[in-house]
């Protein structure tokens, strides 16, 4: 599966989907972006079962500032409509297989009630 571009039309209903979605915030004047991108990509075509978007800073400046990006490339990962992981650096291949097998794993029923009691 390839990559989604994602807009402020389209942010809320992909991150809010079920399964998982996985959101690389970048630009193109970013070297580690650029570099993160072919893992990326790639990883987006061994897991054809979760989403991959991407969101270019410079295009959607006003999604940048509500998700407080200060600092590219950022990888967020959300689960079931929940954010389970945000961090700005580029990854390695091998990292990036970890955090997906991990949303993976995550136990749903204990994200939502850690939700609910924040």
């Amino acid at each position: 599966m390839a990559t989604t571009a994602l807009t402020a039309d389209t942010i809320d209903a992909t991150i809010e989907a079920d399964g998982i979605t996985l959101v690389d915030w970048w630009a193109s004047w970013c070297g580690p972006c650029l570099q993160f991108a072919p893992v990326f990509e790639a990883a987006s075509e061994r897991h054809p079962d979760i989403t991959f978007a991407k969101i270019d800073t410079e295009a959607e400046p006003q999604l940048s500032a509500d998700a407080q990006i200060t600092s590219i490339p950022t990888l967020m990962i959300f689960r079931d409509g929940y954010l389970v992981y945000s961090r700005p650096g580029a990854l390695p291949p091998q990292a990036l297989e970890q955090l997906i097998e991990g949303a993976r794993g995550l136990d749903m029923d204990e994200v939502r009630k850690a939700a609910e009691q924040q």
